[in-house]
Order: C-alpha cells, then sequence, then structure tokens
C-alpha cells in the first residue's frame, strides 16, 4: 500500500509538470506584439480629423476599422478640422476647426456636439496640461494662442506672441504643456532658425526662448527634463533641457515633423514627412536620447502626426495632403521599432489625431494626446 501511494504521488507530480510544459508550449497569436499581453489587448479609439473632408473618423483601436464618421458642425465656411485633444478629466473631446476660428466640443459617448469655443483666426495646434487645467490653442493668423478652461469652457487667457518675433515675420505654430510652463514654437523666419519661447502657464508671460532648427515641433514627458524638437527643414531633432532651453543632443533624422510620446516616456517617436515613406517613421530612446535602430518605412507618403495607445503596443498615423489614410503599426516594450500592421482608409488629408479610452463612453460603446 505504501509502494502504491509513493507511486500514485510520482504520477501527480509528472501530470503537473507535463501540464506546465504543455502551458509553456501554447501557441501564441502573431497578431499580438511581443512584449504584450494577449490577456488585455488595446482597446479605445483613435479619433483622426480630416482637414479635407470637414469630419473626424473614428477607428477602433481593436479592430482597427472605422467605427464612425462625424462632419463638424455648419459654420460660415466650410469646417477645417484640424488637432484633437481628450481631456480624461472634463471627458470632452476637442477639434480645432481653422475655418471658423473656433474649437468644437464633442461628447465622448456619442460623438454628439455639446458646444462650440471662439478663438482666434488661424487656429492650429492645440494641447492640453497634465492637470487637464489648460488647453492651449496657436492662432497663426492672430499671432496669438487662446487658452480654454476644459471645465467650464470659458477663455481664460488670449496670449500674444512676442512683437519682436511678429516682426521678424514669424507665427505661433506648435506647443506642448508641462504642469508650469508652455513651449510654443514660432516660424517663419528668413535664415537658419526659427524659435521655442517658453510661458509661465500662471502669468502668461514669457520666461525664456531659445533658437532652434526650420520648421519645429514639439514633445516632452515628465520622466525627464527635456524637450524633444522635430525640426524638418534642418532634418533633426533637437533636444533641450526644458529648464533652461540649453541643448542637451542634436540627432539627425530627416524630415523629422511629427510628434509622438508613450505614456510611459520611455520612447519618442517622429515622422520623416517630405521623404515619400522612405525611412518615414524612427524612434528616439528618451532614457539615453539616441536613435533606436533605423528609420521604417511607412506604405504612403507624407507620413504626418502620430497617436498611441496606453501601453505603447500601437502607433497610429496620419498621412496628410493628397492621401486619405492613416497606417498602423505595433510595437514591443523590449523593441519600440514600429512594424508595419495595416491601413485604415479615412477622410482627406487626414491631420491631427487621438487616443480616447473606453471608459469615456457610457456603456462601454462607441467612443473616443498629439500634434
Amino acid at each position: 500500500m505504501r509502494n502504491s501511494r509513493k507511486l500514485l504521488a510520482v504520477l501527480v507530480v509528472l501530470l503537473a509538470l507535463l501540464s506546465f510544459s504543455t502551458a509553456l508550449a501554447a501557441p501564441v497569436d502573431p497578431a499580438v506584439a511581443a512584449g504584450t499581453s494577449q490577456a488585455r489587448p488595446a482597446s479605445g479609439n483613435v479619433v483622426v480629423a480630416n482637414r479635407g473632408a470637414g469630419t473626424i473618423s473614428v477607428i477602433d483601436v481593436a479592430t482597427d476599422q472605422v467605427s464612425a464618421t462625424v462632419a463638424l458642425p455648419a459654420g460660415p465656411s466650410q469646417p477645417e478640422p484640424m488637432y484633437v485633444v481628450y481631456s480624461h478629466v472634463a471627458k470632452r473631446v476637442f477639434v480645432g476647426d481653422r475655418a471658423n476660428s473656433r474649437v468644437v466640443v464633442f461628447s465622448p459617448e456619442d460623438f454628439s456636439v455639446e458646444t462650440t469655443v471662439d478663438t482666434g483666426a488661424g487656429l492650429f495646434h492645440m494641447w492640453i496640461d497634465p492637470q487637464n487645467n489648460q488647453l492651449w490653442v496657436n492662432n497663426d493668423v492672430d499671432n496669438t494662442a487662446t487658452v480654454i478652461d476644459p471645465m467650464t469652457l470659458e477663455v481664460v487667457a488670449t496670449v500674444p506672441m512676442p512683437a519682436d518675433l511678429i516682426a521678424m515675420g514669424g507665427k505661433p505654430h506648435d506647443v506642448v504643456l508641462d504642469t508650469r510652463f508652455a513651449y510654443v514654437t514660432i516660424v517663419g523666419f528668413a535664415g537658419p532658425d526659427d524659435y521655442v519661447v517658453k510661458y509661465d502657464k500662471r502669468t502668461f508671460a514669457e520666461v525664456d526662448r531659445a533658437p532652434v532648427g526650420k520648421d519645429p515641433h514639439v514633445s516632452l514627458t515628465l520622466r525627464n527634463h527635456y524637450l524633444y524638437v522635430p525640426a524638418q527643414g534642418s532634418n533633426e531633432v533637437r533636444v533641450l533641457n526644458r529648464r533652461t532651453l540649453d541643448v542637451a543632443t542634436v540627432l539627425g533624422i530627416p524630415g523629422a515633423h511629427g510628434a509622438g510620446m508613450t505614456n510611459q516616456g520611455k520612447t519618442f517617436y517622429t515622422t520623416n514627412l517630405p521623404g515619400g515613406g522612405t525611412d518615414g517613421l524612427w524612434a528616439i530612446d528618451t532614457q539615453t536620447n539616441t536613435i533606436i535602430g533605423a528609420g521604417v518605412d511607412t506604405p504612403a507618403n507624407v507620413p504626418h502626426n502620430i497617436a498611441l495607445t496606453p501601453d505603447g503596443s500601437k502607433l497610429y498615423v496620419t498621412h496628410s495632403g493628397m492621401n486619405d489614410v492613416v497606417t498602423i503599426y505595433t510595437a514591443s516594450k523590449h523593441d519600440p521599432t514600429p512594424v508595419y500592421a495595416a491601413t485604415v482608409t479615412v477622410g482627406s488629408n487626414p491631420f491631427g489625431l487621438a487616443y480616447v479610452p473606453w471608459h469615456a463612453a457610457a456603456g462601454g460603446a462607441g467612443a473616443f494626446q498629439a500634434g
């Protein structure tokens, strides 16, 4: 009897080991990027501003199909959607309408229009601060920034751009914010430099400025103290110390334009807009401020703006101009180099885009950071 019990115990152990080995050898879905969890697939939506169509397209991240196309409300001029910002505090989707000098406010539950907020003329890039207290909207005709409270929807300030830079032909273009400051690019100067201007978010006064490359855009992560400045006209990404605006390093990247930062702040992505799709997408390690690998080709030309899922496992890139597509890529926490996955057709001249989580939608049905 004792020997029988020992034999039974041995058999139980062997069966357990066999089951464990079988589990380890279970097939992995090849559609899931390495380093991501099959139990927690990417979800939510990516909203795309179709500048040439006057609409927004809603892409379901789980299926990578367009689940809705929504027209901007009629205005004095044909609507011209530019960029998209989502506020996780206000639970609102903001879409800039350049032609009508306004921001259209959508509900993320059903994409109905809540209201509109007037801005200055020439609305272009916009961004929200980490606290979700201020939405900055750059206006390149009025040469101002309109600052909107995302909760009350009141305009709390109209910030003039530096008079000396405007007199030299400069215009505000891109903007990004940290917890204390706003960083605005001023473009359009003769010569080799454009500028980044740093504003105090409390007083709205200029506190610093720095020359940068031509046609600059901006991005940052709160995990370090750097400002990332892709400059298409200078074929570089210039990395500045946000505290001093001193140059930390300069990375040579052809046609560097779009700006996308992972939520974890470990990888910064930029696009090579004028390259025809060759080496169209690049990744930078923000811990070492070095380029990761080489450029990745995109199947369509004019790769422009970038949005990422919160886990960084998927990237969405608009292809602007005569195009009407968004290309989709997978990435891994072990290797953030983008791998092409799919193309989805949206509206004409897709421009800005942003991610919105599913939890923004009531009942979990159809819902909606960039530039």
